[in-house]
């Protein structure tokens, strides 16, 4: 009798032991290999790229002014630069620019050198400030007056305007659709080509983005004297959101 219940009692927990390793098998080892598997290249795969695109109008204009002033006297080149950047800002925020939309980007005193032969030395003979402002401009309607109206109140320097999307992630997205669409299109006409199934994606990689159109480059320099200047013609134009995408299929 006693043998008996020994016997049952080793079947039982004999049978839980393999329950208990038939349960770990299917719920934890099997998981794990299948991830460890797909964690490896598939053997046979295709990698294509494609390119999205699209076109869209500008919605945000930058550019930047500066004030160059020299002189002998540092503290008097200074005084008068500041006077007029300061005049120049309060210009630029009255055109409706709000104040987080300039920035001051650049300050710099430096002295001006000449060598003389005779004594084969450098002398400072002078001093040379410039203050540079950045502007960002929404409503492209007030940039030409803006721009028109900042030589006469002394600016002697504005730099080249470039043109740009303020959030083009929506426009991304489109673009990124576009480009998978033909990424996939031409993987599985070259797969159907050589005989062979698309499989599932092993591999995303994507590549580029907006680029600011540029207006114009390089600087412009001018002489504020006063009157009135006819304001530039401003054409922002349109810019290409371009998106590439490189893709690798793995062949069934």
């Amino acid at each position: 009798m006693e043998i008996d219940k020994v016997k049952n009692y080793f079947w039982t927990v004999f049978t839980l032991l393999l329950a208990g390793l038939f349960l770990n098998l299917v719920f934890f080892v099997m998981p794990m290999l299948q991830k460890l598997g797909d964690s490896f290249m598939p053997v046979r795969t295709i990698t294509v790229s494609a390119e999205g695109k699209t076109t869209v109008a500008p919605d945000l204009a930058q550019f930047s002014f500066s004030v160059v002033t020299r002189g002998g006297d540092p503290s008097q080149i200074v005084d008068e630069n500041n006077k007029k950047v300061s005049v120049a800002i309060e210009f630029v925020k009255s055109q409706g620019i709000e104040a987080k939309d300039i920035k001051t980007s650049g300050y710099n005193l430096s002295p001006e050198y000449q060598y003389d032969d005779k004594l084969r030395r450098s002398f400072i003979v002078g001093y040379t400030i410039t203050q540079s402002v950045n502007v960002k401009v929404r409503d492209f309607n007030k940039l030409p007056k803006i721009l028109s109206g900042l030589t006469p109140v002394g600016i002697n320097q504005i730099s080249g305007i470039s043109f740009s999307v303020e959030d083009p992630e929506k426009f991304m997205r489109e673009a990124r659709k576009i480009a998978f669409e033909r990424a996939k299109a031409k993987a599985q006409s070259m797969a159907s080509q050589n005989g062979v199934g698309l499989g599932k994606v092993v591999n995303i990689n994507e590549f580029g983005g907006p680029t600011p159109i540029p207006y114009f480059r390089g600087v412009a320099a001018f002489e504020g004297k006063g009157g009135d200047i006819a304001p530039p013609t401003i054409e922002p134009g349109t810019e290409e959101i371009t998106v590439q995408v490189s893709v690798t299929y793995a062949l069934r």
